[in-house]
């Protein structure tokens, strides 16, 4: 059993991230690829822009995907890689803003991921990512008009502990991040934020590779760096944001489906029209997004944990988001 476990890690687990799920195809936005220079040289993206006559200043979302992941992937443009961050390209069509799904830099274990800012993380790049994302966003003001008030970002495991270095670090303001199986890095005292920032965090609390409490993370037996608890996480923002007590809570109802042992609480400081700290508490969950459409198969939620069906993560997080201003 512990040989098949680690043939499943080391060689059949990372295609699996890639087409283990199963979900809707991508709607009617238009998804192109794209191309910034940076000092680590040229780094590829790809654009999500919705159908029908342009429109001035869209919002714009940056997405990033896990460690082992791709933008492919992240926006579901290739057969079954549809995975829940995959309903950012509806949303776009829908809502008529422009997605950005960034793909991240080869680290020493040859897989694609973030410079997160993890102390001792063994597999992520060296890569001035911070860097990549401002040209970016860049970009995307001047080819497609952006508000520059309205620029958020989400990230799944590596790619959400990036978003909190890209709310700490980009020189662009950013008006809400949303992180999903991840916290802040750890070992180190985080730096000091320059400005209030809108946060939303979605945790299993039964994560078996980012532990909720807090510590390393871990992927089989290799350690990629430690992080801060959730609690933690959320206790740095609320500092930051000013916001004290007690939150208010709602039990998200079940969906109704089979099988499901997981159940989602979400706990809110603040109110919309200021800063907000939102916290969806996954209950027995594990290392992936919930999602009603789009489902990981059974080997990716053999390692890596449940997944909870209540809740679409993509557009919990657009709902957090959309009435949100950079400040």
């Amino acid at each position: 059993m512990a040989m098949l476990l680690r043939m499943i890690l080391r060689n059949i687990l990372p295609s699996a991230l890639l087409v283990g799920c199963l979900g809707i195809p991508a709607q009617a936005a238009s998804i192109t690829e794209g191309i910034v220079a940076t000092k680590d040289g040229p780094r590829h993206f790809l654009v999500a822009v919705p159908a029908g006559p342009a429109q001035p200043r869209r919002p714009l979302v940056i997405v990033l995907h896990g460690h082992m992941g791709n933008a492919k992937n992240t926006l579901g443009t290739g057969l079954q890689e549809r995975c829940p961050l995959s309903a950012w390209a509806a949303i776009a069509d829908r809502e008529g803003l422009v997605v950005a799904a960034l793909d991240g830099a080869k680290g020493e274990d040859g897989k694609q991921g973030w410079n997160d800012g993890r102390p001792g993380s063994t597999g992520n790049p060296t890569t001035d990512d911070v860097a990549f994302a401002k040209a970016v966003i860049d970009r995307m003001e001047r080819d497609q008009n952006t508000d520059p008030q309205r620029v958020y970002a989400m990230g799944m495991s590596n790619g959400g502990v990036f978003t909190f270095r890209l709310a700490l670090e980009l020189d662009h303001p950013l008006a809400a991040i949303a992180a999903t199986c991840a916290s802040m890095p750890g070992d180190h005292a985080p730096a000091p934020a320059s400005r209030p920032m809108s946060v939303l965090m979605i945790e299993g609390t039964k994560d078996p590779l980012m532990p909720y409490e807090g510590g390393q993370v871990h992927f089989y037996k290799k350690l990629r760096g430690a992080v801060l608890g959730t609690e933690a996480s959320l206790a740095y923002w609320r500092k930051v944001d000013g916001l004290g007590g007690v939150p208010t809570q709602q039990t998200i109802p079940p969906a109704g489906r089979s099988g499901d042992p997981t159940r989602v609480t979400r706990m809110t400081w603040g109110d919309p029209g200021g800063p907000q700290v939102v916290l969806l508490k996954v209950e027995g969950g594990g290392h992936c997004e919930p999602s009603l459409a789009h489902r990981y198969g059974l080997l990716y939620t053999a390692v890596c944990g449940k997944q909870n069906g209540d809740v679409e993560s993509a557009e919990e997080a657009w709902r957090f988001f959309r009435d949100k201003r950079a400040r």
